[in-house]
């Protein structure tokens, strides 16, 4: 697979077009392209662009008309229907893939709820700013506004945002995750640990400071593997002259880069390179020794004010079932350790 390595942003680029005496400005369409500075015609071989779901992961009973097409009109991290739902709930994108199983699962012990459940699945530092912003977001052309009843994310920043008033207590924790080293199949990069990352040449996804929670257990498990210097040099070094992509929105946009070729390796969860393994895309994934790794915890609460409390409670309480628990099991996820006391 031919490589094709990152290239910086390049600078504001006026093209003015002469027709009839008027001058169009067209500033900005290339100047922070940082897609490579050209368009290609979209190749879908293997269905490897998102939704890789195929509707499944819609909640929604009424689908109507189906305009989805990969890569261009796409809405992965937003699931159901947004006509009066009786449940809304804000999950950090760690585990999107999950959800379309545990929200079926869960509507057979809520059939009043089935069809009625929206959801969302961005990264935490995003959801925190839509509903700050009183649930409007937008995306594209469109623009809507859905509040949640529940939240879900890292245990420290769920119960921040308890403190906060944000959330309502009591919150809970069901379930934590391990970091790994995704690569393409075969490992073509030969990454054996987290060191191999600071190496030049190596080109990396890794997942933005500016909104991805699980950016302090990387930067946690890079300071263990290698201290400042490996943190250094993956997070400000590479960034600087492009060896490190960082992702614009979330880091499902890693397992692209690598089967493109775009990128040798990335740091994630576990869970997510379980299942793009399941799902048949060409990747791979590298264990992090137990005394590298970092662990992260998840938990959940009521948002304060939520409109349908009775509903985000029976979720929080299935969060804890052992229907949940054997769901994500199935992706590499293992029981929360017991709650501390607050």
């Amino acid at each position: 697979m031919r490589k094709c390595k990152p290239v910086q942003r390049v600078s504001a680029l006026l093209i003015g077009v002469m027709a009839g005496g008027l001058c169009f400005d067209h500033s900005g369409f290339a100047a922070d392209a940082g897609w490579q500075g050209k368009a290609e015609a979209p190749q879908y071989q293997g269905r490897v662009f998102p939704p890789w779901s195929h509707g499944k992961n819609n909640p929604a009973t009424n689908k109507g008309v189906d305009v989805t097409v990969p890569e261009v009109n796409d809405l992965p991290d937003f699931h159901g229907s947004m006509d009066n739902p009786e449940l809304v709930i804000f999950v950090a994108g760690n585990y999107y893939f999950a959800m379309a199983p545990l929200v079926a699962a869960f509507e057979k012990q809520n059939l009043d709820l089935k069809g009625h459940i929206y959801y969302e699945t961005l990264p935490p530092g995003i959801l925190i700013k839509q509903m700050k912003a009183g649930g409007t977001i937008t995306v594209g052309n469109a623009t809507w506004t859905v509040k949640p009843d529940v939240f879900a994310a890292g245990a420290k920043k769920v119960d921040d945002l308890v403190a906060d008033k944000t959330l309502a207590a009591p919150s809970i924790t069901y379930a934590s995750n391990d970091l790994t080293i995704m690569v393409a199949a075969g490992n073509p990069a030969h990454i054996e640990r987290l060191q191999d990352l600071a190496k030049p040449g190596i080109h990396l996804s890794m997942p933005n400071p500016a909104w991805e929670g699980v950016v302090r257990q990387i930067k946690a498990s890079l300071m263990k593997a290698g201290g400042s210097s490996l943190t250094k040099a993956v997070y400000e070094t590479k960034v600087a002259n492009g060896e490190t992509i960082l992702t614009h929105v979330h880091h499902r946009q890693t397992p692209l880069y690598l089967i493109q070729g775009v990128a040798d390796a990335g740091v994630t969860w576990q869970s997510e390179a379980v299942f793009q393994e399941q799902v048949g895309h060409p990747i791979s994934h590298i264990a992090i020794p137990a005394n590298d790794n970092t662990t992260a915890v998840y938990g959940a609460a009521m948002v304060n004010g939520a409109a349908h409390p009775a509903a985000a409670k029976a979720w929080l309480t299935f969060l804890k079932s052992s229907t949940a628990l054997h769901i994500f099991e199935s992706y590499g996820f293992k029981e929360a350790p017991p709650k501390k006391a607050m």
